[in-house]
């Protein structure tokens, strides 16, 4: 039974992998050239899936994509020149991993500037909340009670 559940995990596992798009007709002739399309392919997002990258999509668009690539780099195109040319044509969201200059360090820096502040922000309440007076564990006064017994009567 031991051996048949993993058995079953490691078939699981291999079917979650993720599955490469990329079409036999697209592979390119050399392989130089086809593994640094696959390495650019894969900092590349795919428009219309968002989170996988255009060599891990089966869409119309990741295609156009790959073969875009390809093409550049088959006219003699550096890695770079490929990848600023397809930024330059989708825009800085199709890189899976956005550049840190530019504006673009307001959102890297945020995101921990934040947490920051609000660590120190708890630890600040719960440093005064700890200093703070204990409330008075005394109940209601005689008058208080004898108000109430009033309220409670009507």
């Amino acid at each position: 039974m031991m051996r048949f559940r993993l058995l079953l995990a490691t078939v699981l596992i291999a079917l979650a992998s993720p599955t490469w798009a990329v079409q036999p007709d697209e592979i390119l002739d050399d392989p130089v050239l086809e593994s640094r399309a696959r390495d650019i392919s894969a900092g590349l997002r795919c428009l219309v899936c968002r989170n996988e990258s255009i060599d891990e999509s089966n869409a119309d668009l990741a295609r156009d994509m790959r073969l875009l690539v390809r093409e550049r780099l088959v006219e003699g195109d550096s890695d770079t020149e490929v990848m600023s040319f397809i930024v330059e044509r989708y825009g800085e969201y199709v890189l899976l991993r956005p550049t840190t200059d530019g504006v673009n360090i307001i959102l890297w820096v945020a995101a921990p500037v934040l947490f920051l502040i609000a660590m120190l922000s708890a630890g600040l309440y719960l440093r005064q909340r700890g200093s703070a007076p204990e409330p008075t564990k005394g109940g209601l006064s005689a008058e208080e009670e004898k108000r109430l017994k009033e309220l409670l009567k009507d």
